[in-house]
Parts: C-alpha cells; sequence; structure tokens
C-alpha cells in the first residue's frame, strides 16, 4: 500500500494552494462602428465590422409573422 496523509487537508489550506486557479471576467470592449460590446481583436457580431470594414455579412433579423393573421 502506498502512503497515505495522515491528516485531512483543510479546505482553507487547499484554496491557498489554489490561489491562482480563480476564473476572470473576459475583456470586452466597444464596437467602433455600433458601439456594442464585444471581445477584443475580434468581428463584432452585432454588425460583422473589423478594424473599419465589414468582414463578415450579417442579415437583419426577420420577425416571425404571427400565424393564422
Amino acid at each position: 500500500m502506498p502512503p497515505l496523509p495522515k491528516r485531512k487537508t483543510a479546505s482553507a489550506r487547499q484554496g491557498e494552494r489554489r490561489q491562482h486557479l480563480k476564473l476572470s471576467a473576459q475583456a470586452m470592449m466597444a464596437c467602433p462602428q455600433c458601439q456594442s460590446p464585444k471581445a477584443p481583436h475580434r468581428v463584432c457580431p452585432t454588425c460583422g465590422y473589423y478594424n473599419g470594414r465589414e468582414v463578415v455579412a450579417i442579415e437583419a433579423k426577420e420577425k416571425k409573422k404571427k400565424q393564422g393573421s
């Protein structure tokens, strides 16, 4: 049998050891075209612009027609 710890590791001690394993919020910036939040160095998901030019053509959302009318 391999050696086992003599005592249970306290959760506080375990947390001290894992201080650097925390999650951080994703960095966001305002799109220069539409001012919606987007990740830096990524194409804007709202307008499709990157670095001052349109890279991805975004289709406008179509409104659903009511059924029965």
